[in-house]
């Protein structure tokens, strides 16, 4: 509803020369809104000066002939504005104020002015109702602190609770940085296939569907890896991807079964090429994020300037458990120390089949909860990974490594393996793996492995998880906090 019609862009919106009348018809959403201004541009234009604005109204309320609200809009700011009687005259005061309630959609056209208060307020002499709000907003005071609403209406959350809008805004400043970063690297970004014949790029339980049109069983992917690869060996010897991964798997403070990751692949890069660049990436996206490159969650500071320690994984548990990994090479040798020493449960012992598994199992219970401070971890058993390079002066131990902060990994890399040969061989053996029972495999791959025959440069590929990123930066105790709509159980009496 507006009854001023002075300004050319009031055109765009609907208009009643009647605002009582129309208050008593038949609502009809507006189809847009001409604005001229953002709330932070409004707050520093001076007395006098007309802004047009759109956005929601978190607060309205009526004091004899005037009444004041305030406007949120896509800034995330909010602005106050006023309707005072003895400018608008009598009945449209009255109309006005009873068509707005909060939590409306509305656009306001006026002259700024100044309370006595010190209040910088948009003085509206043409308002228009965009859309009504037919349920109740939630408590402004109060704001969403259930946690599973806040999940489940994450629009309520984003309205209510300044933290979380902060935390999504930070989400996308970091991925943009991180693009950038990226290209002036000169790597190129590509997409590749969600659905997969195989699931591959990961030991990782995969989500299966069915093709209808083409009567195939497909995998959502686990990894894009295999097909980044197939990429490089193509002549894009730079490439990234940002995007989903699917892992049929168990859900818990830092693990999500549907995940967003950033994987790169450069030709002629190692695994001490990666290291840098990834350690420069995540310190730049911190002071371009953050203004610093510390970041405090629970009390405790987080460092990540300078460069990070570097620790020996089989040393490392050694250190922890008195096992020595070098020494263990079998997975039922490995499992009697394990269950002599008490380290994990018969059961949780007996669960692993692989020896990768029994190594990553055991590394993840008793080193990695005690890693808070940014570091790196290189130099894992050549079980654990089939698609990385052995180091050649000790074949036992990847060229990889993994940076860790306060408990959680956030990279996983290494260099290559690019020796067809050598590829097919392992790949057999997680087949072997697999037909013993290990379900966290991965698939043999004959595409990729004729595609590594036509022959791949040397290259060193990364994934850093974009979701445990966020939240470190962000300080969110769980993954669900910077993930917009996250999965979740059916709720109670849907």
């Amino acid at each position: 509803m507006t009854t001023d019609d002075s300004t050319d862009a009031s055109d765009d919106a609907p208009t009643t020369s009647t605002p009582a009348d129309a208050a008593d018809e038949q609502f009809r959403p507006a189809d847009r809104y001409e604005v001229d201004h953002l709330v932070p541009e409004a707050k520093a234009a001076s007395d006098g000066a007309r802004v047009r604005m759109a956005g929601r109204v978190m607060l309205f309320r009526k004091m004899g002939g005037i009444a004041f609200g305030q406007l949120q809009d896509r800034s995330g700011e909010r602005i106050q504005f006023s309707l005072r009687k003895n400018e608008l005259g009598a009945d449209v005061f009255k109309a006005w104020a009873a068509s707005i309630a909060m939590g409306d959609f509305v656009g306001i056209d006026g002259a700024m002015w100044t309370t006595d208060k010190g209040e910088h307020t948009v003085g509206v002499d043409a308002l228009t109702v965009l859309n009504k709000a037919v349920r109740p907003m939630p408590d402004k005071w109060a704001g969403v602190h259930d946690t599973d609403l806040r999940y489940r209406k994450r629009y309520l959350d984003l309205l209510a609770n300044d933290d979380s809008r902060a935390r999504f805004l930070t989400r996308s400043r970091t991925i943009s940085h991180i693009r950038r970063y990226l290209d002036d690297l000169d790597f190129v970004e590509v997409e590749t296939p969600i659905l997969q014949a195989a699931a591959a790029g990961a030991a990782a339980k995969p989500f299966s569907t069915h093709h209808n049109a083409l009567d195939r069983d497909f995998y959502l992917r686990i990894s894009p890896e295999t097909y980044l690869k197939r990429a490089v060996a193509g002549g894009l010897d730079r490439v990234y991807e940002i995007g989903r991964n699917f892992r049929n798997e168990g859900i818990d403070s830092s693990h999500l079964q549907e995940f967003t990751m950033l994987e790169w692949y450069a030709a002629y890069w190692d695994y001490r090429d990666n290291m840098r660049v990834v350690r420069e990436l995540i310190q730049s996206t911190l002071e371009a994020v953050t203004g610093s490159r510390t970041v405090t969650i629970d009390g405790v500071d987080l460092d990540f300037d300078g460069d990070w320690p570097e620790l020996d994984f089989r040393t490392e548990v050694a250190e922890r458990t008195g096992i020595d990994l070098r020494a263990l090479r079998e997975v039922d040798a490995l499992r009697d120390a394990v269950k002599a020493a008490g380290l994990l449960s018969d059961d949780e012992a007996a669960s692993q089949v692989s020896y990768a598994g029994l190594v990553d199992l055991l590394y993840k219970r008793t080193v990695r909860p005690h890693l808070i401070q940014p570091c790196f971890i290189v130099h894992q058993p050549t079980e654990l990974v089939p698609l990385a390079r052995r180091n050649d002066d000790d074949p036992s131990v990847l060229d990889m490594f993994q940076v860790v902060v306060n408990t959680w990994e956030i990279v996983k890399a290494y260099s290559e393996l690019v020796d067809p040969v050598d590829q097919r061989a392992r790949l057999e053996e997680q087949v072997a793996l697999r037909a013993q029972g290990d379900e966290d495999t991965m698939m043999l791959e004959e595409d990729f492995l004729e595609c590594m025959e036509h022959g791949m440069p040397p290259m060193s590929g990364l994934g850093l998880g974009i979701d445990r990123f966020v939240a470190l930066l962000t300080g969110a105790p769980t993954l669900r906090d910077v993930v917009l709509f996250p999965t979740l159980r059916e709720a109670p009496g849907s």
